[in-house]
C-alpha cells in the first residue's frame, strides 16, 4: 500500500522529480479546465452542474472524430469545445433554466438524467469500446530535457493553453462588459432586465462557456487518455474536489487547487498508489473544516 522508499528516491533524483512534477502539472491543468467551468457556472448562476463530466466526454469524442476527419489536432480541440458549448446552451435553455430557483436535489436529478442520456448517445454514435487518438503528428518530436528529466512538447502545449484559458476567463468575467452584466444579473436579474438586457441570453452564453471549457479539457486529454462512455464521472469528482478546495466561484483558487491535486496524484502514484484518492478527499475535508470558503474563496457575509 505504501512505498515511501520509491517516493523518497524520486525526491532525491532530479530526473524523476522533473518528470513527476511535469506530469502532475499536466494533470492539474486538465483538472483546472474542467473545474473552471464548474466554478464559472456556480459562481455566477449558483447552479452546481453535476453534468459537467458529460461535456468533458462529449468534447473528447468530438475531437477524436474531428481529428480523424481533418488530421488537424488544433481543429479537433476547437471542435470539441464548440460541440460542448452548443449542447450546453441547449441544455441550459431546455432544462437548467427551469430549475434555477429549485433546490439542489432537483438540479441534481436534471443533471443526472442528462448524464445517462449522454452516455447512451455516445454508445450509439461511437460504440462502447475504448478509443484512443494517440499523440498528434505535430507533437511527435524529441522531448525537451531539463535537469535530466524528460518533458514532452505536448505537455508544454497543454500547460500553455490551459494558462491562456485561465487568464482569458478571469479577464472576461472581471473586466469585460459581458462579465459585468452576468455578475449583475446573478445578483438582481429583474433589475438588469428592466435596463433592456436579455438576461436569459447572457445566462445561456455563460453556461455554454463553462461547458466549452469542459469540452476543451476532454479534447486536450484525448491524445493521452483512452475514451469510453462514462469517462466523465471520475473527472467530475476530481473537479468538484478542486472547486471546493480552491473556493466556490474563485478561478485563481481553482487553478491553485488543481495544481496541488495534480502534483499529489503524480507523486502519490509512486508512494501510495492505492490511497491517492483518499489523500485528495482528506485534503478536501481539511479545507471544509478549517477554511470552509476554500483557499481563495470569499467568506460569505453574515
Amino acid at each position: 500500500m505504501l512505498d515511501l522508499d520509491a517516493l523518497l528516491n524520486c525526491f532525491s533524483a532530479t530526473s524523476c522529480l522533473v518528470t513527476q512534477t511535469s506530469t502532475g502539472i499536466i494533470i492539474g491543468m486538465l483538472l483546472f479546465l474542467v473545474a473552471s467551468g464548474v466554478t464559472l457556472i456556480f459562481g455566477v448562476l449558483h447552479v452546481v452542474n453535476f453534468a459537467h463530466g458529460a461535456f468533458y466526454m462529449i468534447g473528447a469524442y468530438t475531437a477524436w472524430s474531428a481529428y480523424n476527419a481533418t488530421g488537424s489536432y488544433y481543429l479537433a480541440v476547437l471542435a470539441g469545445a464548440a460541440s460542448a458549448a452548443v449542447i450546453g446552451v441547449f441544455f441550459e435553455r431546455l432544462a437548467i433554466s427551469r430549475v434555477y430557483k429549485e433546490n439542489l436535489l432537483m438540479q441534481l436529478l436534471v443533471c443526472y438524467a442528462f448524464v445517462l442520456i449522454a452516455d447512451d448517445a455516445v454508445k450509439m454514435i461511437w460504440g462502447a469500446e475504448y478509443l484512443a487518438m494517440g499523440i498528434p503528428a505535430e507533437f511527435r518530436v524529441p522531448p525537451y530535457r531539463f535537469a535530466g528529466g524528460v518533458v514532452p512538447p505536448f505537455y508544454v502545449f497543454l500547460v500553455a493553453t490551459s494558462l491562456a484559458v485561465a487568464v482569458a476567463c478571469l479577464l472576461l468575467i472581471r473586466y469585460s462588459r459581458f462579465g459585468k452584466i452576468v455578475r449583475a444579473a446573478a445578483h438582481n436579474a429583474n433589475m438588469v432586465s428592466v435596463l433592456g438586457i436579455r438576461v436569459p441570453v447572457y445566462f445561456a452564453a455563460l453556461f455554454g462557456l463553462g461547458c466549452a471549457l469542459a469540452g476543451m479539457a476532454g479534447a486536450l486529454a484525448a491524445p493521452v487518455r483512452s475514451m469510453t462512455p462514462g469517462m466523465g464521472l471520475s473527472i467530475l469528482i476530481d473537479s468538484f474536489i478542486v472547486t471546493v478546495i480552491g473556493g466556490m466561484g474563485s478561478i485563481p483558487g481553482a487553478l491553485l487547487a488543481a495544481i496541488m491535486l495534480g502534483v499529489t496524484r503524480s507523486f502519490g502514484s509512486l508512494g501510495f498508489p492505492l490511497f491517492v484518492d483518499g489523500v485528495m478527499f482528506i485534503m478536501m475535508v481539511a479545507i471544509l473544516v478549517f477554511r470552509p470558503q476554500g483557499l481563495l474563496g470569499e467568506r460569505p457575509l453574515r
